[in-house]
């Protein structure tokens, strides 16, 4: 059982839901990143996801967006990354994901991304824009180098897709809530109940929701539909204006409703 795994079962087991946060790595730069990683898991991340800034971040909103301009212009490339984590590995034991789009692993090369990623203590990757029909060569290097091949479920997905995509992955889930990019939402409109229930009748993964949750009361409200919420922008935005003690506050406000 990989440590993903694992630690949802242990979730299970207590009965509660799973938080897992996202940072954009080296914003502002990866000295920062690496306290911040620790302060998350610290403050109740059961798992962390790092994103690799890229210039074009098409899944992202302005706030992921404006988080990867401002760490390409500190100089943050996928070897300082692979270093943060593994310097924050000596201090936590929580899984860590790597969140990328494929233009970077292609151009790393993806053996060695998948051999170096797991050589720093990363433990599963997500590729938002790999389609499941052109994920075959890095999935089996991931498989081969011992990583989750988390796969992403969008709302506008056709049974038959589902099927396909969640066959191809290991981990988790990672079930879109809305269509469109990331970002913090008042409202999420989508069915979350049959789109959950779609999933959950092609897979026995796992089931973590993202895109759209601000804060605990969202997190409250998808909760009953998965086993873990994934919250970035709120906790990129905050980042963003250098309040780190509200990273640390916000991510403990969230894990307190999801032990409820």
């Amino acid at each position: 059982m990989s440590s993903i795994r694992k630690t949802f079962a242990d979730l299970a087991e207590r009965g509660e839901k799973g938080l897992i946060t996202f940072l954009t790595a080296g914003d502002p730069d990866l000295k920062t990143t690496l306290k911040l990683i620790e302060t998350v898991a610290n403050s109740g991340a059961d798992i962390i996801e790092v994103g690799i800034p890229f210039s074009d971040p098409l899944a992202d909103g302005s706030i992921i967006q404006a988080a990867s301009n401002r760490a390409l212009a500190s100089g943050t490339t996928i070897s300082g990354i692979f270093e943060v984590v593994g310097e924050a590995r000596r201090n936590i034991s929580v899984p860590i994901a790597l969140m990328t789009y494929y233009n970077p692993v292609f151009q790393y090369g993806l053996e060695d991304f998948c051999c170096d990623a797991r050589d720093s203590g990363v433990n599963g990757i997500i590729v938002p824009d790999l389609p499941y029909e052109e994920n075959r060569s890095l999935r089996d290097y991931a498989e081969e180098y011992g990583l989750d091949f988390i796969p992403m479920v969008a709302p506008t997905s056709k049974p038959e897709r589902v099927a396909a995509i969640c066959s191809s992955g290991s981990g988790f889930v990672y079930c879109v809530s809305v269509t469109g990019v990331t970002g913090m939402r008042e409202h999420i409109n989508t069915d979350l109940n049959a789109l959950s229930s779609l999933i959950r009748q092609h897979t026995s993964l796992p089931l973590a929701i993202g895109f759209g949750i601000s804060g605990p009361e969202a997190a409250a409200f998808v909760a009953p539909f998965c086993d873990a919420v994934i919250v970035g922008s709120a906790l990129v935005s905050l980042i963003a204006d250098h309040k780190y003690e509200e990273v640390e506050k916000l991510t403990s406000a969230i894990k307190r409703v999801l032990k409820a």
